[in-house]
């Protein structure tokens, strides 16, 4: 599937690997790709360490986003791993975790541990003061990885769940589906990945500020199927200004969905199932 994009200064590719091409060069360029991986950081090391400064300026939203990823990650944890069971040692992964926001609102109060992967050392400072207050010893901000996503591995089957915001659009395609690669092995069995990201309401849109690509469904669900990862549940985000990108919601997993006999289909839309 050709997918057309533009950039934020109005210029039109006709494929995302036109784009690529632009940005990173050809296949072994790793001088260009390094430079865009350069300049993504750069942006962000000249941002405010603060959740207004992480958000864009829009810190206000703060409240909406963090609603409704906890009513989807409440259904998710009771569908696939809480389920009755306790005593539970529950491990969440948070990239692009910025200052904490996320570990902070959300994840810490589901998850015994929380390990924190962010490429921008003052973020990560910052994500450590904001968490040092917060939590307990049974619930608690575990490691801070400075380390950029397409660097990192994470341990063996430590997470049940990865959950990956706001931060994906800075890895090119082909390192998108490495990064997924490697962290399937990471997960716990029941785990699953969450991904939370800006749409495009067609192909991309490319961010030559910030090094960043905004893609569509289709081109999340291209990469993801590149990925072998199966779409388990989607969620659109309510809530946000008008004037942003829709935000969506999908929960990822690795096992292959089990086959369902015809006269029970009304019970599949609750299981995993191959994006198409």
């Amino acid at each position: 599937m050709e997918v057309c994009g533009v950039d934020s200064e109005g210029k039109e590719f006709n494929s995302a690997q036109e784009m690529w091409i632009e940005q990173i060069g050809e296949e072994g360029d790793e001088t260009k790709k390094t430079q865009w991986y350069r300049d993504g950081v750069s942006y962000w090391e000249g941002v405010e360490a603060s959740v207004d400064g992480v958000l864009g300026g829009y810190g206000h939203v703060n409240d909406a986003d963090i609603l409704g990823s906890e009513v989807f990650l409440r259904t998710l944890l009771q569908e696939r791993l809480v389920n009755g069971v306790t005593n539970q040692n529950l491990v969440a992964l948070d990239c692009g975790s910025g200052v904490g926001r996320i570990t902070k609102n959300l994840l810490i109060r589901y998850f015994n541990e929380v390990d924190l992967l962010e490429p921008v050392a003052q973020f990560l400072d910052a994500a450590r003061e904001n968490l040092a207050s917060t939590g307990s010893e049974t619930h608690k901000a575990a490691n801070f990885f400075c380390v950029p996503l397409q660097e990192f591995t994470p341990a063996d089957q430590r997470y049940d769940v990865i959950w990956v915001q706001w931060c994906i659009g800075h890895l090119t395609d082909d390192d998108f589906v490495s990064f997924f690669n490697r962290a399937k092995g990471c997960l716990k069995p029941g785990g699953f990945f969450v991904v939370k990201e800006n749409l495009a309401k067609q192909g991309f849109v490319l961010d030559k500020e910030d090094r960043s690509i905004t893609r569509s469904d289709p081109y999340f669900k291209q990469l993801f199927r590149r990925c072998g990862l199966h779409l388990y549940q989607t969620k659109d985000q309510k809530g946000l200004p008008k004037e942003l990108f829709a935000v969506k919601m999908y929960a990822l997993t690795v096992e292959t969905p089990p086959k369902v006999h015809k006269t029970r289909s009304k019970t599949r839309s609750n299981r995993p199932h191959i994006i198409k």
